[in-house]
Parts: structure tokens; C-alpha cells; sequence
């Protein structure tokens, strides 16, 4: 087993290319294999009464900003993939080349403006998906879309931060991936440790991931590079140690 470990940038960039570059560098120097951005319209989404307006759209990730963070982490040889929500999105997404992407909880709702054209388009490019369903939703609806794909559903608590005595264990284990909203490295190492018990051959661990300055919706949800370094450190030594020989 080796987890792919990705790390979730969110609005932790704060619409700024050289703070989303240096979050990006220092997740690749932690060891993470992916930096997920999040590719949206603000106004799709969101009131412009919303009280945080202006920093949501500042922080909408534009096809220009998209292309320049993409060359950066090939540059730095660490995977960029989003979650999108609309479907002109999608279509700049496969001209960059992402080679996946991930299905936002909101998104399986329905209830967004493109919602259901979003997963169509992401459908069609028959590429493997990362889907988290913590908000609900019609689990055989999304399965019957993404049918021509690969699919890796997330244990999700959609809470921010999400309380670590809320996680069902016995619920968490039956999923291949763990998108997670809870404070610090223990969920995730204790998720790793019992997929590899349990001889998991594939998994993939997501965290909110920030700068130490970060600022945001966000940032008080999110761990630092460094906190991400080590709880990489950890699931590395647990893919190496041999359960069986104790």
C-alpha cells in the first residue's frame, strides 16, 4: 500500500500566484503528491452580500491564474488537479492535461447552478474521479454518471472543523479515500494505519492544507507545510512496517 497523499490548497492562496506557488513548493518539499485547487465563479456560487465577497472573489482561480499554477507544479514535478464546479472549467481543465479530478460534496447536491452539467463534462473525459459525498446526495446517481470512469469515494465529515469523536470509524474504513475536516495529523495517520491492517492496495488521504501566515475562510481549519510533512513522515513508516511479522 501507498496512500496518495493530496494536498487541499482551498482559498489558501488568497487569489495570489506567488503565495499559491509557495504553498506548492512546500507541499512537494513535505512530500505530498498532489496540490488540489479549487476551480469556480464566484458568482455561480455565492451572494456578492456574501460578508467575505470580496476575498471569494479574489479568490476564484481564472483559466489564466489556472495554467500558470499547473506549469509551476510540473515544474516542481508534484501532480495539479480541482475540484470544478462548471463545465467550461472542465474543458480548460483537459486542455492543461489534469490527469483527474475531484467532486466537491456541494457538487452532489444538485443544487448548484451547474452542478449536473459539471459531472457530465467531468464524465465524459472517462478520467478517474475523487468524489466526497459529506454533504448527502444520490450516491447510485453520481455512480450511474461516473460509471465510464474510475471512481475513489472519500469518507467526508462536512463540518468545519469536523469533531474527531464524530468520525465512525467502522463507517470510515469501507471507503478507499478520506477527505479530512478535523484538527491536526491524527485522523488521517489512524485511517492509514487501518487500511494498511485491513491490506489496502490503493488510498488517498486529503487535507486542507496553509501557509503559517494564511489568512481566510479557510486557513483555521487548515494545516501547515510542516504539520503536513510530518503526518506524510508518519503514513511512509507505516507503509513500511510489516503488521503480519508481529
Amino acid at each position: 500500500m501507498r496512500a496518495f497523499v493530496v494536498a487541499e490548497i482551498g482559498s489558501n492562496w488568497e487569489g495570489d500566484i506567488k503565495k499559491a506557488k509557495k504553498v506548492i513548493h512546500e507541499c512537494k518539499n513535505a512530500g505530498a503528491d498532489a496540490v488540489k485547487f479549487q476551480m469556480w465563479r464566484a458568482n455561480d456560487l455565492y451572494s456578492n452580500k456574501h460578508p467575505q465577497w470580496k476575498f471569494i472573489k479574489k479568490s476564484e482561480l481564472t483559466f489564466k491564474k489556472a495554467e500558470k499554477l499547473k506549469k509551476y507544479a510540473d515544474d516542481q514535478n508534484i501532480e495539479f488537479f480541482c475540484s470544478v464546479f462548471y463545465p467550461e472549467g472542465v474543458d480548460y481543465l483537459e486542455s492543461l492535461g489534469v490527469k483527474k479530478y475531484k467532486i466537491a460534496s456541494r457538487t452532489c447536491l444538485l443544487n448548484d447552478k451547474h452542478s449536473l452539467e459539471t459531472l457530465e463534462s467531468v464524465a465524459r473525459t472517462r478520467k478517474p474521479v475523487i468524489i466526497s459525498m459529506g454533504m448527502g446526495g444520490n450516491k447510485k446517481q453520481i455512480m450511474k454518471i461516473f460509471s465510464k470512469n474510475k471512481i475513489t469515494f472519500c469518507y467526508c465529515i462536512s463540518e468545519y472543523p469536523a469533531p474527531f469523536k464524530k468520525i465512525n470509524w467502522k463507517e470510515a474504513i469501507k471507503y478507499d479515500g478520506f477527505s479530512d475536516h478535523s484538527i491536526g495529523i491524527v485522523a488521517p495517520f489512524l485511517f492509514a494505519l487501518l487500511k494498511k491492517e485491513r491490506d489496502a492496495k490503493r488510498l488517498i488521504i486529503e487535507k486542507h492544507i496553509k501557509l503559517r501566515n494564511s489568512k481566510g475562510p479557510d486557513a483555521s481549519t487548515s494545516m501547515t507545510t510542516e504539520l503536513l510533512k510530518e503526518l506524510i513522515s508518519k503514513i511512509r513508516a507505516i507503509e513500511k512496517f510489516s503488521i503480519k511479522k508481529c
